[in-house]
């Protein structure tokens, strides 16, 4: 989803901290709404780390078995974060965080007063956004309407 489709939906014009904080996951007080470019490197990292032993094993025989992209990507992913672990971890989750927190720091850092502060951690509170995880049950009323208000 792009920023303009976010902001044809929301009916609003989001600057460069809200469009962040749109970006983060719900519960760290965001839509959800990834951007592919956060995505990619933690992406990248945790699939390669997860096949490696069955990598090795399909290009054992290969002359081109070198990982040059993976290792180029966790030299990267290491200037950026700090060092890699001697076991490297399989699941996107610990590829993430790290970019997850750095957003999250400019979208804290960014908010202006009181109101401000006091929407985005209520907004990144606990279960604050569980309403968006409801599944759409019409015997019990619990259903999106496309009528106009």
């Amino acid at each position: 989803m792009l920023r303009a489709d976010i902001q044809c939906i929301t009916n609003s014009d989001l600057t460069g901290s809200q469009w962040l904080q749109a970006s983060l996951p719900v519960k760290d007080g965001g839509l959800g709404v990834r951007r592919v470019i956060s995505l990619a490197l933690p992406a990248f990292l945790a699939s390669a780390a997860s096949t490696l032993s069955l990598q090795d094993a399909i290009l054992s025989g290969s002359t081109c078995s070198d990982n040059r992209y993976f290792q180029s990507y966790l030299t990267t992913w290491s200037s950026r974060y700090g060092t890699v672990p001697e076991t490297l971890p399989t699941k996107q989750p610990f590829w993430d965080r790290p970019d997850l927190l750095a957003d999250r720091a400019i979208v804290e850092a960014s908010l202006n007063s009181p109101h401000q502060r006091a929407s985005y951690l209520s907004a990144s509170s606990p279960h604050s956004g569980d309403w968006l995880y409801a599944m759409p049950i019409t015997s019990c009323g619990l259903r999106l309407d496309d009528e106009a208000v």
